[in-house]
């Protein structure tokens, strides 16, 4: 999986990475975990204050603003693994069928975006149904502007979209490229390191929450 990625940037740059077949996609793979589910953290914090800034509808007293950096969002290390085995293949097969690149990656992320929406609204219209006061259970999108039905909305799915685009087309190669220019045995030994501090991060954040120190 190793392309140097400082000539020209073409479509078979751009493919290759998905390859469930070898140790090198799985070790890349555990490696994106490992660091997404921090670095989701200081994602989600920014994420925040932006819509924070824009619609006000963050509380004062959510977690993210007082959770320490190295405690781990599970969510956004289960996301990297879900766009390296659904989104990755996906966008090498538009680069493949595209003329050029700019195309694969606004195909991408509207493809990502739309996913996203569906996604959202389903899961929406299945688990997040209204009272007979009107208020919903998790979350509402309803008084926000333009939002789906009152449960997706679209803001948040461009997002989303945006952090899809940047990981697959971006992160997740890079990852796959720093191992790909050393030696298996260093390689091996880098994941090795990733691991331990993320376990690391793991265990002193639950610790803190668990004794409270």
């Amino acid at each position: 999986m190793g392309k140097h990625r400082l000539h020209r940037i073409t479509a078979n740059d751009e493919i290759g990475y998905f390859a469930p077949k070898t140790w090198e996609f799985w070790r890349a793979l555990i490696a994106a975990f490992c660091i997404c589910t921090i670095v989701g953290h200081w994602l989600e914090l920014l994420y925040c204050v932006i819509m924070d800034a824009l619609f006000s509808i963050v509380a004062p007293d959510y977690v993210v603003w007082n959770d320490p950096w190295y405690h781990p969002y599970w969510v956004y290390g289960v996301g990297a693994v879900a766009m390296t085995l659904v989104i990755e293949p996906l966008k090498e097969y538009i680069v493949v069928r595209c003329k050029t690149l700019w195309g694969a990656l606004l195909a991408t992320f509207a493809i990502t975006v739309i996913l996203s929406m569906v996604l959202e609204l389903v899961i929406g219209l299945l688990v997040n149904q209204p009272d007979e006061f009107g208020k919903y259970p998790f979350w509402d999108n309803s008084q926000l502007p333009f939002n789906i039905l009152g449960q997706a909305w679209l803001v948040n799915d461009v997002f989303i979209g945006l952090v899809a685009v940047l990981y697959v087309w971006l992160i997740y190669p890079l990852i796959c490229e720093m191992f790909g220019h050393m030696r298996p045995r260093a390689a091996n030994w880098l994941l090795a390191f990733i691991i331990v501090a993320f376990a690391g991060c793991c265990t002193l954040s639950y610790l803190q929450l668990w004794l409270g120190f």
